[in-house]
């Protein structure tokens, strides 16, 4: 029986234009855009059944344990590749199939980004299936999307010469076109450049190291200093340091003469805005999407998200309202292309709600910011059972806790002691501390943070379980 193929999967995004639903901290591929499972889950659900090995997942550290949790929470085995640093897809490629070429050079490799959406997975595995002759003669194939509309937001590619069945060779790589030239592409059968690759993990390295010596040397550095991390494998960063910061397709899609391209119509989307969403998101009979706590009254063709606040149209058309609990955005739907600028703005000027949602999820469970403002900070925090926090301190704040579910275990200098609902505990400032769950439960409390300073970065950790800085 033929070897299975070998799933890499890109966790590297950030997803800005689906801001502020997306952030850095939660970014598009672990949030439910389309029903009830991530898009990172949908991915790692379309890839169970004898075709597939366990996937590889290249993940940035900061979501380790977004990686960790949404694989569990559907029972999915994946390996997780850490990389130091995002240097773009290319690196993060070569490094996977580096480290598959020192199992099994002749491996096929299947890329795939874990922020798309395909609405149709037979379809889908039944493409990759046809392309694996291709693959293992040598060919890096990339899958073409067939068009149904001239769009501007995606990269196209032109067929050439059949070189294997159900793929032909890469004419041209066009990258996002005008209106004009997306129309010409649409009339002439030109494919949409979907991102996902397939192909054998020894030609991949041998194509890298053809045209980007510096980076294949880089990523094999990278991969043979490894450190085993509690079971994941995280790149050496100075090794991934000396990769070039580039795509796949600029690194050697574009430049190879092995390069070939497979049909495939599965109802594909990279979700690259709101607008794309409200496309492939059901609609009512007014065109409307509507999620959460939400209402409207004499509107069409809208898209309106709440994640809590009742948000309310009233009279409009065509527009994106997105309330999450501590950022709104309102946009025209033909302006979602924008959102980034806009995020680029907030960023500008420091604000925290560019990069961070009220929200975050940590290895030891996750909290949310209730209320801020200078000097002072208000966080609802929850450990999960057998959660322990890093073993701190800080040199700007102190911390005020009050359980209010659960037992605590908490450390502050050399006393360590259990505390219960409505029981507080004081953390001075400067006081080495560790806050853990030992039950069987969540554990919640709420913390005050008192203090000249009340960033993330304020802390200072002498001991972690999670392997953090």
């Amino acid at each position: 029986m033929p070897a299975r193929i070998q799933p890499v999967i890109l966790c590297g995004g950030s997803g800005t234009r689906l801001w502020p639903t997306s952030r850095t901290s939660l970014p598009k591929q672990f949030v439910p855009l389309l029903g009830p499972h991530s898009t990172f889950q949908q991915t790692l659900l379309r890839l169970q059944g004898p075709l597939f090995a366990r996937p590889i997942v290249v993940a940035n550290r900061d979501h380790r344990c977004l990686v960790e949790k949404q694989a569990a929470a559907i029972d999915a085995a994946v390996t997780l590749l850490l990389e130091p640093e995002r240097r773009d897809s290319g690196p993060a490629i070569l490094a996977a199939c580096t480290l598959v070429a020192r199992q099994d050079p002749e491996a096929v490799v299947l890329v795939l980004p874990s922020d798309h959406i395909v609405t149709e997975p037979r379809a889908f595995r039944r493409a990759v299936a046809s392309a694996l002759p291709a693959a293992r003669a040598g060919r890096l194939v990339t899958f073409g999307i067939e068009a149904d509309h001239a769009s501007t937001e995606y990269g196209w590619i032109r067929p050439g010469i059949r070189v294997e069945a159900r793929c032909h060779a890469v004419d041209t790589f066009a990258e996002k076109p005008d209106a004009a030239r997306a129309a010409t592409y649409l009339a002439d059968r030109w494919l949409w450049n979907s991102g996902n690759f397939l192909m054998r993990a020894d030609t991949l390295c041998g194509e890298y190291a053809a045209f980007d010596p510096d980076t294949a040397a880089a990523a094999v550095l990278a991969v043979e200093a490894a450190a085993d991390e509690g079971g994941v494998l995280a790149l050496d960063a100075e090794g991934f340091a000396g990769t070039h910061k580039t795509s796949l397709d600029f690194a050697v899609m574009e430049k190879t003469s092995r390069a070939a391209v497979a049909r495939m119509r599965c109802g594909w989307s990279d979700v690259g805005n709101w607008n794309a969403l409200w496309a492939i998101s059901e609609r009512d009979d007014l065109g409307n999407v509507s999620r959460g706590a939400a209402e409207l009254f004499d509107s069409e063709g809208c898209f309106v998200s709440s994640d809590g606040m009742v948000t309310s149209l009233v009279g409009v058309r065509d527009l994106v309202v997105v309330a999450e609990k501590d950022a709104i955005l309102v946009a025209d739907r033909s302006r979602c292309g924008d959102v980034r600028k806009m995020v680029e703005i907030l960023r500008s000027k420091g604000r925290p709600q560019a990069e961070w949602h009220a929200s975050s999820h940590r290895p030891w469970g996750s909290y949310r910011v209730l209320e801020a403002s200078d000097g002072f900070q208000v966080k609802r925090i929850t450990v999960a059972p057998g959660g322990r926090l890093s073993l701190q301190k800080h040199r700007h704040r102190a911390e005020h806790w009050v359980v209010v579910r659960g037992c605590a275990r908490v450390t502050v200098d050399d006393t360590v002691a259990d505390y219960r609902e409505s029981e507080h505990i004081f953390i001075p400032l400067g006081a080495i501390h560790r806050l853990e769950n030992p039950g069987n439960d969540d554990v919640e409390l709420i913390e005050v943070q008192l203090g000249s300073y009340l960033g993330e970065d304020d802390i200072v950790r002498l001991e972690d379980a999670y392997h953090r800085a």
